[in-house]
């Protein structure tokens, strides 16, 4: 044993990488085995592998390192997770919950200290900011059941940072009064260095609003490169912290606020999004959770009873105010009971927050060779650590089932989710607008769903098609390379056909899918048509849904979607179907989206909008007639998307003014985002059946237009 003993702790950096590897691979399976959350499970692996447990590796650098980022990575995740329409729409209500949370827990434990423990003022007023902070340890359960966008899990993470930067900055003004050596009788000795601090916060806020936004928008618009946005985002989180630390708050509210500010440009179902997801909850998160475990010593549990009391009066009284804040807010907002349980398990735990909080105290002195914190402080609020980690972990674990369960139940009550017929068939040919396209798809996707995509490209049956067919072997493999970084899956087909638009009706109907999402052509020396070669042919011969897009800038910098819809749209079997995609895309963007239309049209679209999608920002414009398209150019700016509900011919909302939409789309929309919806039809297509009614094929432009620009030209 002793010759064992010898070779511990471990302190060789290759093997301690290794040994918390095997403890993040292994204690998911062993706690799902024991039926309890795998977040305890790193944390008690973390008491028996640290200095006060079995003592087999020790705490160097890396925990320190690794672990602050995987602190940063929670908070970064909870601030780009937020339904920011959301907090703005519910803005008292967090404020409310962010109060009670904060003010509950302290006046209980500060009273609690000085009755029972008796504590000075300043220690239990210290102790009492650290109950009234939390850390979101469970946040990880959340993005394991998707329930980031639940409003209980929206108010619990936004009063947890009001409650966290009321508690920072109450520490703030504790430590500025022993470090400056105030005068409590001189007022103006105290309010002079909190003024200050206050203007550098102030100062640093609006600085990152300003600037964040700006450098985001620039570099994402002119880098595509995976790596390279990964490591941005990376940058601008760490860049936020250190500044967070620079001002005198801890670098946690500097990761919140910098990934609430990037929101907007990190759509939730994006490649670059799972990028962030994976990494964080692959290492960074588990080793923060480890080191964690690591700092506790279970052993002063048996030092005496006074360390018993201490760690039970503190767990007890800190829990229990977070406890009734959850469920008087609950109350108040009329939540039901699985809510206030959600609230209560994300803003009962506490970790490296309240440990830095407690050092700050270490290193107050009230007296000479006296400090604000002694050892009985630190022990207990040590242990309290792991015991509301536990409770924490349980009840959000618990509250989430609960959560989820139900509203599985409302699914199957509605049946709306077995009956969408959802399946996106992209048809891709330019590698210079592929990407783009497929990142619509996922936009607009339903998640909930899970369903696959298809990928096709249709290649000319001739003598160059051999060289053609392996050109789009290799643009459809780098699309599920893509595909799968956002974890979807993704079918793909190349397609021999001496009729490009038939190729794609028999690819639609072979794979069964519900849409079409396409890009118009983009060489011209080509096809000099705006609908191209065979655009044209196939909306004429297909009855589903079709989506031409034409992108200018990436998805994620746009600001606001204008719609324009024609009269008696709500009448067309497709009404739902493109508004819901639209919602989606709206939703996910998180950018407004205007709709101009008939008020009839407006209205029920209006209802649609705030019963399936309440947080999507919609504005209504009346728009009299369709002959008022050419006006709306002056309102659709550079980083606008400009989307046309079109219509077929012989339709319900189609009008001769829709013949004119190309030449108007050329003159009064050049280098502008454009989007052409063509709404399901009812009836069989032209395939499937003759008449003598109706044309079986439409040119783009008719003769009597020619006619009345000729004679417009010969009269000016």
């Amino acid at each position: 044993m002793r010759l064992i003993a010898a070779y511990f702790p471990i302190t060789d950096p290759t093997l301690i990488f290794f040994v918390v590897l095997l403890i993040i691979l292994f204690a998911p399976i062993i706690m799902s085995k024991l039926r309890i959350p795998h977040i305890i499970g790193m944390v008690l692996a973390g008491v028996v592998i640290g200095h006060y447990g079995l003592d087999i590796l020790e705490r160097d650098m890396s925990f320190e390192i690794l672990g602050s980022v995987g602190l940063y990575y929670i908070m970064f995740l909870a601030g780009l997770e937020m339904d920011t329409e959301s907090v703005k729409k519910k803005s008292s209500q967090f404020l409310v919950f962010g109060l009670l949370t904060c003010l509950i827990p302290l006046g209980m434990t500060y009273v609690m200290a000085r009755m029972l423990l008796h504590y000075s003022d300043a220690a239990s007023f210290l102790l009492g900011c650290i109950m009234a902070s939390n850390t979101l340890i469970a946040y990880p359960i959340i993005g394991r059941y998707g329930l980031q966008r639940h409003p209980s899990v929206q108010l619990s993470v936004g009063s947890s940072m009001i409650s966290l930067f009321m508690a920072l900055v109450m520490i703030a003004a504790l430590a500025t009064f022993y470090t400056e050596n105030i005068n409590a009788n001189n007022l103006f000795s105290f309010l002079l260095p909190l003024s200050i601090f206050l203007l550098k916060l102030v100062a640093f806020m609006a600085g990152s609003v300003y600037l964040i936004p700006k450098i985001a928008r620039y570099f994402l618009r002119r880098y595509s490169d995976a790596v390279m946005q990964y490591i941005f985002v990376l940058a601008v989180m760490f860049l936020s912290a250190a500044l967070s630390n620079l001002i005198g708050l801890e670098g946690i509210f500097g990761a919140f606020l910098s990934g609430l500010i990037l929101n907007r440009y990190i759509p939730k179902v994006s490649p670059l999004m799972n990028r962030i997801e994976f990494i964080g909850n692959a290492v960074f998160i588990p080793y923060f959770l480890i080191g964690v475990g690591m700092l506790i010593n279970v052993r002063t549990l048996f030092s005496g009873a006074q360390v018993l009391w201490v760690v039970f009066l503190i767990a007890f009284f800190g829990t229990f105010g977070k406890a009734v804040a959850a469920y008087i807010s609950s109350l108040l907002f009329h939540l039901p009971q699985r809510d206030g349980n959600m609230m209560f398990g994300l803003t009962s735990a506490h970790a490296a927050g309240a440990i830095a909080m407690v050092m700050v105290g270490m290193r107050l002195e009230v007296a000479p060779g006296i400090f604000l914190v002694n050892d009985d402080m630190l022990n207990g609020v040590v242990m309290m650590i792991l015991v509301t980690c536990v409770i924490s972990t349980m009840m959000t674990e618990h509250a989430s089932q609960q959560i989820v369960l139900e509203e599985r139940g409302k699914w199957k009550e509605e049946g709306d989710m077995q009956n969408d017929d959802e399946k996106v068939l992209l048809c891709v040919k330019y590698p210079e607008i592929a990407p783009q396209l497929l990142t619509l798809a996922l936009l607009m996707r339903n998640q909930q769903l899970n369903r696959g995509l298809v990928a096709l490209n249709v290649v000319y049956d001739d003598k160059d098609s051999a060289a053609g067919r392996q050109q789009g072997l290799q643009l459809l493999e780098r699309l599920q390379q893509q595909a799968a970084a956002a974890d979807v899956q993704m079918q793909t087909q190349v397609r021999l056909a001496s009729n490009i638009a038939n190729g794609i009706k028999h690819a639609f109907r072979e794979f069964a899918c519900s849409e079409i999402v396409m890009g118009m052509h983009v060489h011209t020396d080509i096809s000099p048509k705006f609908w191209g070669e065979f655009i044209q042919s196939l909306y004429n011969g297909l009855n589903r849904q079709i989506v031409l897009t034409r992108f200018i800038q990436p998805l994620n910098t746009l600001r606001r979607i204008q719609v324009v819809v024609p009269s008696r749209a709500e009448f067309e079997p497709g009404f739902h179907r493109w508004l819901e995609r639209l919602s989606r895309f709206a939703e996910q963007l998180d950018c407004r989206i205007q709709f101009h239309g008939r008020k009839e049209s407006l209205v029920l679209i209006a209802e649609y909008i705030n019963n399936s999608h309440p947080s999507v920002r919609a504005e209504y414009t009346a728009m009299g007639h369709w002959n008022e398209l050419p006006q709306l150019a002056t309102q659709v700016s550079d980083d606008h998307l400009f989307v046309v509900i079109s219509a077929r011919k012989g339709t319900i909302s189609y009008k001769n003014a829709i013949d004119r939409l190309p030449d108007e789309l050329q003159k009064y929309y050049p280098g502008k985002n454009l989007m052409i919806i063509f709404p399901d039809q009812h009836g069989d297509t032209k395939d499937d059946r003759m008449s003598f009614t109706e044309a079986q094929h439409q040119e783009e432009t008719s003769i009597y237009n020619v006619i009345s620009r000729w004679i417009h030209k010969k009269s000016e």
